[in-house]
């Protein structure tokens, strides 16, 4: 049917809620949504272009279709209308507007994708045989992926260890069994390759401690990091108002090709003069990480692809994402430098 006139029936009418639904129409992913309460049905490609993240775990807010990830928000027309982290004033780039199929129409109890302009002004009328089409697999980077287990770090691979002698890092996390103090940091290390990038800005209106009361709206900060390829990542914020810092070492360690365990270390100073920050700030500071770090696994697991894609092209960059461009690139030049000595070997 979707060959001989151009219109795809991709789900009962009914289906269709405030809760994105993905569909198929001629091999493409969608996602239908109703923006208002019994509204018409809108239509918009399966990712959002920033980082791919599958819009089908968006929400409808304020009549509009939000990305879970860091809170893009699209209208109706797939006009990029918000993005939380250029501030109030910002204007989201022309590029950052989705491509949504050329007509939607709601008809006969179906509702009809034309994904490309058709001289059928309206869908036909659907018979007793007439279905859905299954739901293809969101489109994939055109670019190379990175996975977990890429070939040049499989021989990198280090267990993390307590200088304390506890064990492996993941004990210290329910309190390290050695000399008080002492678990401060992993002892082995075995790539050299760093690139470091700083900015400064504001806090995310996002931010989930804003919400809580826990983090002003708006905050001055530098944010600067160091990225030890392929399995460290230290961030450093510093709060310019304040004087404080907050530092955050990552550390990765990759099992197979499906699981990575993910080891963190938080490093809280209240500012020069200030006394060190009480347990129960110490305790909330514990608390956002493991709850933004929860936030991102569970949209990962949306993801059809586990890898990070490193081309530029692949996802939409802006200017506040300098410091995820310079780790992929960081990352670029350590694969190619894996693969250059494997060359001359």
């Amino acid at each position: 049917m979707g060959t001989s006139t151009g219109w795809f029936p991709v789900a009962r009418a009914a289906e269709v809620g405030s809760r994105p639904l993905p569909v198929g129409a001629g091999g493409r992913a969608y996602v239908l949504v109703r923006l208002r309460p019994d509204g018409e049905v809108s239509a918009f490609p399966a990712t959002c272009p920033h980082r791919l993240v599958p819009l089908s775990a968006g929400t409808v807010v304020d009549g509009r279709l939000t990305c879970p990830y860091h809170g893009w928000q699209y209208d109706g027309e797939g006009r990029c209308v918000t993005i939380p982290a250029l501030g109030p004033d910002g204007t989201p780039p022309p590029r950052a507007d989705l491509t949504v199929p050329w007509a939607v129409e709601e008809r006969h109890g179906w509702v009809w994708l034309a994904p490309e302009r058709t001289a059928v002004p309206t869908p036909p009328r659907p018979g007793d045989a007439t279905v859905a089409e299954p739901v293809p697999a969101p489109p994939q980077p055109a670019g190379p992926v990175l996975g977990n287990l890429h070939p040049p770090w499989r021989r990198r691979g280090t267990r993390w260890r307590c200088p304390a002698s506890c064990g492996p890092v993941a004990g210290c996390r329910s309190g390290c069994s050695g000399a008080p103090g002492r678990c401060a940091a992993p002892t082995a290390s075995r790539s050299t390759r760093r690139r470091t990038a700083s900015a400064s800005g504001s806090d995310a209106p996002t931010d989930p401690g804003v919400a809580t009361g826990e983090r002003p709206v708006r905050l001055r900060r530098r944010v600067t990091a160091v990225h030890r390829a392929p399995f460290q990542l230290l961030l450093r914020r510093e709060h310019l108002d304040s004087g404080a810092v907050t530092t955050v070492h990552f550390l990765l360690q990759p099992e197979d090709a499906d699981s990575t365990r993910v080891y963190t270390r938080l490093l809280l100073s209240a500012g020069p003069g200030r006394p060190l920050p009480a347990p129960r700030d110490v305790g909330r500071e514990v608390a956002l990480a493991q709850r933004v770090l929860d936030e991102d696994l569970a949209l990962t697991a949306h993801l059809a692809g586990q890898g990070l894609p490193p081309a530029g092209r692949d996802e939409l960059h802006l200017r506040a994402d300098r410091l995820g461009v310079a780790l992929r690139r960081a990352l670029c030049d350590f694969t190619g430098t894996a693969r250059g000595a494997r060359a001359a070997a």
